[in-house]
């Protein structure tokens, strides 16, 4: 998803020439994207560019989408600010609009899997940035992969929390493995730790 059409088109014809990847629709703006009966993104992994409309990022329409579907963010930018809006926002991975046809193919491959990609460069920029290393990673959940962690790290099952979230249990999961791909954690043991170091304490 790109406002310019000649993006598009270049974006459209190089994934088109991956043998993993079916582009589904090459469209401006999220309400052209294909929809499925319940009115989710009828694809696996959505590519937007961050500013569709040229002037703000388009922060929204990540939340929304990324509710149920991977967005990767194709952006020019390598501002720090905006990569972490972006994760913030719920993306699930950004690449700058240098990287070649294998950077893409390895990104949509990590978000169809349910995994998180940033590329290292832009990690280091965004670590960097935020002077403190690595702990920079908590700055990249979004506000409801905050919300799942605190309520998983305390006990709740996936089903409880998704409950308690006014979500899907899928949901939950997808927040899950975005928040252990994001901090690179792996039991649940892990997910309590990271709440106690990343999450404000009541």
């Amino acid at each position: 998803m790109d406002d310019h059409p000649v993006a598009r088109r270049g974006l459209h014809s190089m994934l088109s020439a991956l043998p993993s990847v079916e582009v589904v629709a090459a469209v401006a703006a999220p309400v052209q994207l294909p929809r499925t009966a319940d009115g989710h993104v009828d694809a696996d992994v959505v590519l937007m560019d961050l500013y569709l409309d040229g002037e703000r990022p388009a922060l929204g329409a990540i939340e929304t989408i990324a509710t149920h579907r991977p967005v990767l963010v194709v952006s020019a930018s390598r501002e720090p600010a905006d990569v972490l809006a972006a994760m913030q926002s719920g993306a699930s991975g950004y690449l700058t609009k240098h990287a070649d046809d294998e950077d893409y193919a390895e990104a949509i491959a990590a978000l169809g899997e349910g995994k998180f990609h940033l590329s290292a460069h832009l990690a280091d920029v965004v670590h960097m940035a935020t002077g403190r290393g690595v702990e920079s990673r908590s700055e990249v959940l979004s506000p409801r992969e905050r919300e799942a962690l605190a309520y998983v790290a305390r006990g709740f099952t996936h089903q409880q929390t998704a409950t308690r979230m006014g979500v899907s249990t899928a949901t939950v999961n997808t927040y899950i493995s975005r928040i252990r791909a994001k901090l690179g954690l792996g039991n649940k043991a892990e997910l309590a730790l990271a709440a106690l170091r990343h999450l404000p304490q009541r």
